[in-house]
């Protein structure tokens, strides 16, 4: 077993550095570390926590440039969407320095006059993160934020294509004053890393985001030791758009949520349901706007759409677009490839599919990649019944400037998140997650510190 991982550059297959993979018994020691580290930091005020929270923000934001080049150089999205991830990953760290502030207990009218009742939240203790190789940086500190202002401490394992940026935010964080053992990196495969996560009694927390057949076995795996847990997972995002809607801005916004880091986002639109009777409209004008966008390296300023991760991730992708056009999808841009299985780069071109039926593989199963499949309706429900006609219920969008249509679906659309003329609904300061098989829990929002903390209840008699 190698014991170094190469992380390399997805736009041309280069290594961009080789990073040692953590030892088993050097996992252990930081897990007992940070078990140690929980007695001190847990009692730290927590205007302190919060002020060592906002200089690890201001650290990050100073670093914007050399952060965002490291994230394109081993993630392979553009530049300019890598600048925007470290603008939202401070955004998170930003909000939860003002959370932790207001984590308030309460006290609750007692039944007899002898007693007192008081409820308080306390840290949970150490939280193990596991983070996805598609947004570094924002998903790490969408969990290290509020698990340090709730007073845990804090490991995180980032994923094996996708380390140098998380292993350059917990420098920061340490050199903004918050304890080495506080908050930790181990690098290493999630097959290895996994279990002993989940197996440790010292780890009171997961928070994993990634694949939904991953995120059951860590909650399987958590249970013998009865570990609190969140879970961001799968997406198959809908995005309808009614009759009335505005069919420029619906345009706008398709493009925006689809084709952000190559499709490979749980939250972008997968699934387009246009009216019948604007379908060849909203479909033209999509495509005209599809052909536009730039394909290339990341690095290059005007480039729109970068390289997908890996060859797994090529080949899914070609193989959607294969068996939909194998089963009567037209398509109506793209189907197009740059890749070198030698040198290790992989681009899928943007591409648009229209005649696109529920048998086809599109439909059925989460693309990551920027291939956006046309379906019709004809009525509301029906739309309805497409959108929620699977187990994924992670985000969902509808265009519409008719309220009654607009509550309908909000009102039947079963997804934790939804778009309502909104493309881009993502924000620290709103409570993020989804439902069925998309996961448990949420972050984001004074939601998203609650998952960090017990809810401790104090009787006093005798009064």
């Amino acid at each position: 077993m190698s014991h170094t991982i190469k992380v390399n550059n997805p736009a041309t297959g280069e290594v961009v550095r080789e990073v040692a993979v953590t030892p088993a018994a050097d996992i252990e020691k930081a897990l007992k570390a940070g078990d140690e580290a929980f007695k001190s930091w847990s009692r730290v005020n927590a205007h302190q926590r919060s002020a060592l929270l906002k200089e690890w923000s201001a650290k990050i934001k100073a670093e914007t440039e050399s952060l965002a080049e490291v994230m394109t150089l081993e993630s392979g999205k553009p530049l300019k969407e890598s600048r925007g991830e470290v603008a939202y990953a401070a955004s998170y760290i930003d909000w939860y320095a003002e959370e932790a502030k207001r984590l308030y207990g309460r006290t609750v009218p007692a039944h007899t006059e002898t007693k007192r009742i008081i409820v308080t939240k306390e840290p949970v203790g150490l939280v193990a993160a596991i983070t996805p190789w598609n947004f570094p940086a924002a998903m790490m500190t969408r969990k290290a934020a509020p698990a340090l202002a709730a007073g845990c401490t804090f490991i995180v394992k980032p994923a094996e294509e996708t380390p140098l940026t998380t292993m350059r935010l917990v420098e920061l964080a340490h050199e903004a004053g918050i304890p080495e053992d506080a908050v930790q990196y181990v690098n290493g495969y999630g097959k290895d890393v996994g279990p002993i996560f989940t197996d440790s009694k010292l780890v009171r927390k997961i928070t994993f985001t990634g694949s939904t057949p991953v995120g059951k076995l860590l909650m399987k795996n958590s249970a013998a030791t009865m570990k609190h847990v969140s879970m961001e997972l799968g997406g198959h995002a809908p995005l309808i758009v009614a009759k009335d809607a505005d069919i420029d801005f619906a345009v706008e916004q398709a493009l925006a949520s689809k084709f952000r880091n190559a499709g490979q986002t749980c939250i972008c639109a997968n699934r387009v349901l246009v009216h019948e009777d604007i379908a060849q409209e909203f479909s033209e004008q999509l495509t005209s706007r599809v052909k536009q966008l730039k394909v290339g390296n990341g690095l290059e300023e005007n480039t729109d759409v970068g390289p997908v991760i890996n060859g797994e991730g090529y080949e899914k992708i070609n193989r959607q677009i294969e068996d939909a056009v194998n089963k009567g999808a037209k398509v109506l841009y793209g189907h197009q490839y740059d890749k070198d299985d030698e040198k290790g780069y992989y681009f899928v071109h943007p591409t648009v599919l229209e005649n696109v039926g529920a048998e086809m593989d599109i439909m059925q199963e989460e693309t990551f990649g920027p291939v956006l499949p046309i379906t019709t309706f004809r009525e509301n429900e029906e739309a309805v019944e497409i959108a929620n006609s699977t187990p994924f219920g992670l985000a969902a969008y509808f265009f519409t400037n008719d309220y009654r249509t607009g509550i309908y679906f909000q009102e039947h659309l079963k997804f934790g998140i939804l778009g309502w003329n909104d493309g881009a609904p993502s924000a620290a300061h709103a409570p993020f997650g989804g439902v069925k098989e998309s996961g448990i829990g949420r972050e984001g929002g004074p939601e998203g510190i609650e998952p960090y903390v017990e809810t401790k209840y104090l009787s006093i008699g005798g009064i």
